[in-house]
């Protein structure tokens, strides 16, 4: 067995554990990654860019066929098989090379195969031909393996071969009738993406569309959903599932009723990749999720730290958040606190330290790219009441703002700011409407910096723009 040290060893190299590595390599010190599918995870091929490569092109001919003028030029559908074509260039068709020139390219050594802790601070790397490798970290070894798609004890489900988000993501087909189980996040855009590329969709939303964002929302997306053609059942849950000898899917649900489709895509959560990784050899539950301080570094049941705090791990695996830029957040605190802890530096643990993950209970940041755009930061009216705050919540038509109606005839959407009476800041926003991604960022510097309702009145929007509800939102606020 070989044998190699590195200051910081990385098991997975997503871009969560590509971060990391890249941090601490940039802090001075010298850092390996194992990875054993391909460089850049889940997100590179599977997730944030090939579903949203799926989503674009139908948001591009609805938004000309909502104006004037570029209506009348529009002389064609959809066409699928170029939209496909895109999501594959996005997807590097399913190529790593580009990830792993990188990887040389900024110093980081690159191991594949099965990343598995052996001992502290020893992680033992299985290649696909049975090599074996021994890494050991000076200083840390950091987990960010990720989730998988959770597939529930549905009878039959699992024997009829449903995709989860990954065969989603990359279908060669688009099949002529979708069911899908769940309504968060991945079903509702899967369910606007297919539905855009042709199918007849079927969604089984037993506890609503988008029920983790305010209200008005998932109803929204709910009623944009029908429009679109697709059928939401709202309440519906799946007793027993099975794939017919030609290929076809049947579902039987709590009420008796029957649905059918040529594909099932299951989408209601995620579970952890920690089931082989060596937690057992450690002291931790192998399977489990990770629990992790403020700095990242994994603590046990009681809470005290994994030996003297060599593991730490980041993104998925950890629960906090489950989105790929909040995970990326963790990567360049924790590969900063590991560098300062390795140069016997000071760390800042404060509140809005440089080496904490606090925006991930604070700020969190969420797009999701249905028809409307759901764009929302920080807590929703019923989260903040449940935490206890004082608040008032303030909503806004987005059709009324000038720059909205000059975007798109007969534009749709809405505005919530929530406000912290007691400290008279925002800690949560949200917008439903076409674009309104790109409004996020200037609410959540809102809630990170914490700015004063009356500073930001002083914050004053280009007119005309879309960006001109924040102003509209102060005046409704009456301060």
């Amino acid at each position: 067995m070989a044998n190699t040290t590195y200051d910081v060893v990385v098991i997975g190299a997503g871009p969560v554990g590509e971060n990391v590595a890249d941090r601490v390599v940039q802090g001075g010190l010298t850092a390996a990654v194992v990875e054993r599918e391909l460089v850049g995870g889940e997100c590179s091929y599977w997730a944030c860019m090939p579903t949203k490569a799926l989503l674009r092109s139908a948001t591009a001919l609805r938004a000309a066929r909502r104006l004037p003028g570029a209506r009348e030029a529009v002389t064609g559908d959809l066409v699928a098989s170029a939209v496909l074509r895109r999501r594959d260039a996005f997807a590097s068709n399913w190529s790593d090379d580009g990830q792993v020139s990188w990887l040389d390219s900024a110093g980081i050594a690159l191991y594949r195969g099965l990343g598995r802790i052996s001992a502290d601070r020893v992680v033992e790397v299985i290649g696909e031909d049975g090599a074996s490798t021994s890494l050991t970290a000076r200083h840390a070894v950091v987990v960010a393996t990720g989730s998988s798609a959770l597939v529930p004890d549905v009878t039959g489900l699992r024997e009829a071969a449903p995709w989860t988000s990954r065969e989603a993501a990359a279908a060669s087909e688009v099949p002529g009738r979708l069911a899908i189980i769940g309504g968060g996040v991945v079903a509702s855009e899967m369910a606007t993406a297919f539905a855009n590329l042709g199918s007849v969709v079927t969604v089984l939303a037993r506890d609503g569309v988008l029920p983790q964002a305010e209200p008005f929302a998932g109803e929204r997306v709910t009623q944009s959903l029908r429009e679109a053609g697709v059928s939401v059942r709202l309440g519906a849950e799946a007793v027993s599932v099975s794939r017919g000898a030609d290929g076809t899917v049947h579902l039987t649900l709590t009420d008796g009723g029957q649905v059918e489709a040529d594909e099932l895509l299951v989408a209601i959560g995620r579970t952890p990749r920690t089931q082989d990784i060596g937690l057992d050899r450690i002291g931790l539950k192998p399977g489990a999720w990770l629990t992790v301080d403020d700095t990242l570094r994994v603590v046990d049941e009681d809470g005290s730290l994994v030996g003297d705090g060599w593991l730490y791990a980041v993104g998925d695996v950890n629960r906090r958040v489950l989105l790929t830029h909040q995970g990326k957040y963790q990567a360049r605190a924790v590969g900063d606190v590991i560098v300062a802890r390795a140069g016997g530096e000071p760390v800042d643990d404060s509140r809005w330290g440089r080496h904490v993950a606090t925006a991930d209970e604070r700020a969190v940041p969420q797009v999701v790219f249905t028809d409307p755009e759901i764009a929302s930061v920080g807590l929703t009216a019923a989260a903040a009441e449940a935490a206890g705050l004082r608040i008032r919540v303030v909503d806004y038509d987005l059709a009324a703002v000038a720059g909205a109606a000059l975007h798109v005839d007969g534009y749709q959407g809405h505005a919530r700011m929530v406000v912290d009476e007691d400290r008279q800041v925002i800690v949560g926003c949200t917008l439903a409407g076409p674009d309104v991604a790109e409004l996020l960022h200037a609410a959540t510097i809102a809630i990170v910096g914490e700015v004063q309702i009356d500073r930001l009145w002083h914050a004053v929007p280009a007119f005309p723009t879309i960006s001109e509800v924040w102003l509209r939102l102060l005046e409704a606020y009456g301060r």
